[in-house]
C-alpha cells in the first residue's frame, strides 16, 4: 500500500472561496485535489479541530469520486501512529511536535513525523515558526519541505541565526533539526489544455485580432506584496516599438485589486510607463475570467521582485497553457523556467546583505505592517528591464520561437510539475521519514515533563495545597454504611458544579467498588485501587481525591 499521512485539515487552508484569498489557500486547494487523486491511498486520515471540519473532509472525498473510508484523528492524537505522519500545511510544525510529546504514550516523540511545507517565510508569523523549530523538540525524523532551492537557503539563513543566538546566549553544542527537502508544488496540467475553439472564442472575448500579441500577467495585483509591474510595462513599451506597422500589445492582467486606491494606482503607472499598449483587467477570482486569459494569450509574464513570494504557481501554469514565459530571476523561479528553453529569466538585483536591518526593525517594531514590509523591500529590487525587452522582443517577432518554448515548457509542466509526479515526491518523503523514526526513535530518552509550558498541574503547582495524596494515605468511607454513601453521592452528581466535570470522573461501578473497600474498614489509597487493572490504578488513584471533595471519603487523621 502507498504511503500515506494523516492531513491536518482546516477548510480555511484548502479553498480559494474565502474572504482573503491568498497564495496558500489555492496551493492548499490545489494539493488536496492532487493528493485524492493521485496518492492510491487505501483510507484517508485526516487530524481536525472538530467533528464538522471531519465531516466536510468526508464530503470533499466524496465529490472527488472516491469511497475509501476516512478517519478522523480529534482529541485521540496518538492514532497518528496508525497512518505514521501528519502533514501539516505551514512550516510551523514546533507546535504539533510538543502535542506529540505529551500525546504520543511510550513512544513519545517517535510515535510519528511531522511534515510542513514553506509558503511565505517573510511574515512575522512564519519567522518565528521556524526559529521555534530550534527550541521546539522536533526530530530528524520530521520534516519542513521547502518549496525552491531559494526558499531552503531562506529557511536556512534564519535557523542558523537563531543557532548563533542560542549558542552565545546559553551555550548549546547540539542541535536537532528537521529535514529540509526541496519539493515543488504542483498543478493540475490538463486544466490548462485549450482547444483551438476556445482560444480562438477567447481572443474574440478579449478583442484581439491577427495582429495583436497577448501578454498575459495572473495573480494578485499587488505593486506593494507581490510583482511591482512597472518593469513589465517599461518592457513591454520598449517591445511594442519593435513591432511592424500595424502590429499591437494587449496586456492582460488577470487578477484582483486590494481597493480602488491600488487599483488607479495600476491604470496611473500604465498610462505613464505603457502608453502604447492596451491593458485590460480580469477578474481571477472568476473562472470563466481566468479560462479567458490563458486561453487568449500568446506570451506569459511574471517579473516578481516581492520577498513575500518562494515558489511562485503561475509560470508552471503558463507553461501547461503551453505559452512561453517571460519572468525575473527572482526565488522559485530559478527551478521551474529553464532560460531559453521554456522562456526567458530576466536577471534581478537587490542591495547587499547588511543594508536592510532598518526594514527588518520597523516591521519588527510594527511600525510598518507585513505589507508594507514587504512594499519596502521590493521597492529597493530591480529587474534588468532592457533585458526583459529583448526577450519580448524576440517573442513578438516569431512565432516559431513562441511555438517552441511553448511546447517545451508544457511537456516539462507535464512531466516535472504535475501533481502526478509530485504527490509520489511526498509519499517518498513520508516513508523515508518513517524510515529514519524507526532506525533513531528508540534511543530517545523520555522526559518526566515532555511539555514544560504545559506541565501535569499538580506538579506544576504542587506547592500550593497542604499536603499531596499518596499511596500511603489513609482514607475511610465518611457515612455509616456503602449504601448511604452512594445514595448521597448520587446526588451530588445531579448538581451541574459536580457533572460538568464528567471526562474525568471514574464510572459508577468502579466508585462502587473502592466505596465499598473502604467501608470494611480504613484502607491506604493504594490498597482502594489495587483491584483495579494496571492501567486504571492511576485514573482511579486520582479518583479519590474526587470522592474526598465531595466528602463522601475523608483522610484518616
Amino acid at each position: 500500500m502507498p504511503t500515506t499521512a494523516a492531513i491536518y485539515f482546516h477548510p480555511e487552508a484548502y479553498t480559494t472561496t474565502g474572504p482573503k484569498l491568498m497564495g496558500r489557500n489555492a496551493a492548499g486547494e490545489s494539493f488536496l485535489r492532487g493528493f485524492f487523486a493521485h496518492s492510491g491511498a487505501e483510507e484517508f486520515w485526516v487530524q481536525v479541530e472538530n467533528a464538522e471540519h471531519a465531516r466536510l473532509f468526508a464530503s470533499l472525498a466524496r465529490t472527488a469520486g472516491l469511497s475509501q473510508p476516512v478517519k478522523s484523528v480529534h482529541h485521540n492524537l496518538i492514532d497518528l501512529a496508525q497512518p505514521g505522519t501528519l502533514y501539516y500545511p505551514a512550516p510551523g510544525i514546533g507546535e504539533h511536535a510538543w502535542r506529540r510529546g505529551a500525546a504520543g504514550g511510550s513512544a513519545g516523540h517517535g510515535a510519528w513525523s511531522l511534515c510542513g511545507i514553506t509558503h511565505t517565510t517573510a511574515s512575522a508569523g512564519a519567522m518565528d515558526s521556524l526559529a521555534n523549530l530550534l527550541t521546539a523538540p522536533v526530530q530528524p525524523w520530521d520534516a519542513v519541505i521547502c518549496t525552491s532551492a531559494a526558499v531552503k537557503d531562506n529557511v536556512s539563513r534564519l535557523l542558523q541565526a537563531q543557532a548563533d543566538h542560542l549558542k552565545q546566549r546559553l551555550g548549546i553544542q547540539r542541535l536537532v533539526l528537521p529535514q529540509l527537502p526541496v519539493i515543488p508544488l504542483g498543478i493540475h496540467s490538463a486544466d490548462f489544455a485549450f482547444s483551438e475553439t476556445q482560444k480562438s472564442a477567447a481572443r474574440a472575448a478579449l478583442g484581439a485580432d491577427a495582429e495583436t500579441l497577448v501578454v498575459l500577467y495572473t495573480g494578485r495585483l499587488s505593486f506593494h506584496a507581490k510583482a511591482h509591474p512597472l518593469a513589465m510595462y517599461q518592457a513591454m513599451e520598449r517591445a511594442a516599438a519593435t513591432l511592424p506597422e500595424g502590429g499591437k500589445v494587449l496586456l492582460v492582467e488577470c487578477g484582483w485589486h486590494f481597493n480602488e486606491h491600488i487599483a488607479k494606482a495600476y491604470e496611473e503607472a500604465a498610462r505613464a510607463a505603457c502608453p502604447s499598449v492596451r491593458v485590460a483587467t480580469l477578474d481571477g477570482r472568476k473562472a470563466e475570467e481566468r479560462q479567458t486569459a490563458w486561453a487568449g494569450a500568446d506570451v506569459f509574464c511574471s517579473l516578481s521582485d516581492n520577498i513575500q513570494e518562494t515558489f511562485g504557481i503561475v509560470p508552471i501554469e503558463a507553461m501547461a497553457a503551453g505559452l512561453p514565459v517571460v519572468v525575473s530571476d527572482w526565488d522559485g523561479y530559478k527551478d521551474t523556467v529553464r532560460d531559453g528553453v521554456d522562456g526567458y529569466r530576466i536577471p534581478t538585483m537587490m542591495p547587499g546583505p547588511g543594508l536592510g536591518g532598518d526594514l527588518a526593525l520597523r516591521h519588527a517594531l510594527e511600525i510598518d505592517s507585513y505589507d508594507k514590509y514587504c512594499g519596502l523591500s521590493c521597492s529597493l529590487v530591480a529587474v534588468d528591464v532592457e533585458l526583459a525587452s529583448e526577450a519580448f522582443a524576440r517573442l513578438f517577432a516569431s512565432p516559431e520561437l513562441r511555438s517552441r518554448l511553448g511546447e517545451s515548457g508544457r511537456r516539462r509542466a507535464v512531466e516535472v510539475f504535475d501533481w502526478a509526479a509530485i504527490i509520489p515526491r511526498y509519499q517518498a518523503l513520508w516513508a523515508q521519514l518513517g524510515e529514519i523514526r524507526r532506525s533513531q526513535a528508540a534511543a530517545l530518552k523520555p522526559l518526566p515533563h515532555p511539555w514544560p509550558a504545559r506541565m501535569d498541574p499538580f506538579h506544576a503547582f504542587a506547592s500550593y495545597p497542604t499536603e499531596a495524596l499518596t499511596r500511603s494515605t489513609q482514607l475511610e468511607l465518611v457515612d455509616p454504611d456503602l449504601e448511604t454513601a452512594v445514595n448521597r453521592l448520587e446526588i451530588y452528581k445531579q448538581l451541574v458544579m459536580v457533572n460538568f466535570a464528567t471526562a474525568v470522573l471514574p464510572t459508577d461501578a468502579e466508585v462502587r467498588s473502592v466505596l465499598s473497600a473502604a467501608a470494611d474498614a480504613p484502607a491506604t489509597a493504594g490498597q482502594l485501587v489495587e483491584g483495579f487493572p494496571a492501567g486504571r490504578q492511576a485514573f482511579m488513584l486520582r479518583a479519590l481525591m474526587w470522592l474526598v471533595k465531595l466528602h463522601v471519603l475523608k483522610v484518616r487523621r
